[in-house]
């Protein structure tokens, strides 16, 4: 009935996941950061290309000023930024290799541990220190290989860079004079070079934390949308078991609702409905009354002799006892 659906309805809303608010709240939250986090990656974008374009335009009259001894000092300056870089990479290459003869002391020591512990038993061959000692050997192994393959690169990059800082020697006894001149550009240069470094690294910064918020903002969505996926199928499911249900298994709630209420919602036979569908409408409410009406009997005093059943008029209104009268007051159509 209208009352029934309503009251499930009510359920439905009561039974609300309560997944649903965290997900929002989630959702929310992230939207809001990446909006703010966006404006200030706009701004640092912004004052990036402000720099880049400012020190473009003063290096340029810092060049028109200076002449070709900038062109020509380029190269001592050039020389320099890859001195410097190789002067890193043998410095990588110093802690690697170091890292390789850690690892290879390392595994040497555990033959050593799986070596003792063979010869402390000289009765019989343990295959837990024979596998360790397999294991241990082969770590040796590799370590070793890393080792010298650490050892040659550290030796290479040794090589460039004394090689660069030797040519940084050379340019500098060479263009002494156009170095000095072209000391104004290069030392503004280096100052953009470094302000720029500072934005672009915040820019960057900026750009990975919008991606976190994102991909937090697309977990808490595909979450929402798994929710509202589970929660159909339960809605779903109901209403398959609902349709599935016999007659009597609908109709039994509402009786139990109104039965806690101390009312009946059957009427007596022969209230309402055609005459042709009184002894069907009367076998159904007499199961019904039954099952409530465990406990009494009273009710069979209160219907009509065998020969009302066939009477095509309604019992009249005053036959009616003070029970009946309320217990119609009371009638709730049942759809057979």
């Amino acid at each position: 009935t209208r009352s029934d659906s309503g009251k499930e309805d009510r359920e439905d809303e009561e039974e609300l996941d309560p997944r649903i608010q965290e997900e929002l709240e989630q959702l929310n939250q992230a939207s809001a950061e990446i909006n703010k986090l966006e404006l200030q990656l706009d701004d640092a974008r912004s004052m990036y290309r402000k720099i880049l374009s400012e020190s473009a335009r003063k290096l340029n009259a810092q060049g028109s000023q200076l002449g070709n001894c900038i062109e020509k000092a380029r190269p001592y300056y050039e020389a320099r930024r890859q001195a410097k870089e190789a002067q890193q990479e043998t410095q990588k290459a110093a802690l690697r290799y170091e890292r390789a003869v850690s690892m290879h002391n390392a595994a040497r020591e555990m033959v050593y541990v799986a070596e003792q512990g063979l010869m402390a038993d000289t009765n019989r061959l343990d295959p837990t220190w024979q596998e360790m000692l397999n294991h241990a050997t082969a770590k040796v192994n590799e370590a070793e290989e890393e080792r010298l393959r650490g050892e040659r690169e550290h030796q290479r990059v040794t090589q460039q860079c004394q090689q660069a800082e030797a040519r940084v020697q050379q340019l500098q006894k060479a263009l002494k004079r156009l170095i000095l001149k072209s000391k104004p550009y290069f030392e503004l240069k280096a100052q953009f070079n470094q302000m720029l470094e500072e934005h672009k690294s915040r820019v960057t910064a900026l750009e990975r934390h919008v991606a976190q918020i994102k991909t937090r903002y697309s977990v808490a969505l595909r979450n929402l949308e798994q929710i509202s996926e589970q929660i159909h199928a339960r809605r779903l499911q109901r209403l398959a078991v609902r349709r599935a249900s016999p007659v009597g298994a609908e109709a039994s709630p509402a009786y139990t609702e109104e039965e806690e209420e101390g009312t009946s919602g059957l009427a007596p036979p022969g209230a309402e409905g055609p005459a042709s569908d009184t002894l069907s409408v009367l076998s159904f409410q007499t199961i019904a009354s039954d099952l409530q009406k465990f406990d009494s009997v009273e009710h069979l005093e209160e219907m009509s002799d065998a020969a009302s059943l066939d009477s095509d008029e309604p019992e009249p209104e005053s036959a009616r006892s003070p029970r009946n009268a309320f217990l119609c007051g009371h009638h709730r159509s049942v759809s057979l």
